[in-house]
């Protein structure tokens, strides 16, 4: 029988995914795009696939990634259901809220990897 690894083998891209996340702070969030952005990827859809992937969940904290249009998109692979609900409610404990409409209720809380406008 082979050696169990002690850290599970992810990609070059899952780990600049990863290691991208790890700069949204408790409490901030950040978008697919904006993370995609910030490691110099033009796909979106990419990153969330990473993020699916996350072995190394919570510590690097998937459930601070929102759609671009400020709703909560998906979580572990799930669209809705179970899973998305989770993700809302690690978000409602980091102080995280969402209006009636699903939507980021504070857009100051946004992360855009900005300096100059994440304080």
């Amino acid at each position: 029988m082979a050696p169990v690894p002690r850290k599970p083998a992810v990609t070059p891209f899952q780990q600049r995914v990863y290691d991208a996340l790890g700069e949204v702070p408790r409490g901030r969030v950040t978008t697919y795009g904006l993370l995609a952005r910030r490691i110099g990827c033009g796909s979106p859809r990419a990153v969330g696939q990473a993020l699916r992937a996350n072995p190394f969940a919570p510590r690097v904290p998937c459930h601070r990634v929102i759609a671009g249009q400020g709703t909560l998109g998906g979580f572990q692979g799930c669209a809705q259901g179970a899973a998305v609900r989770r993700k809302r409610a690690l978000l409602l404990a980091e102080g995280v809220r969402f209006d009636a409409a699903a939507r980021l209720a504070e857009p100051a809380r946004l992360w855009r990897f900005d300096p100059a406008t994440d304080g």
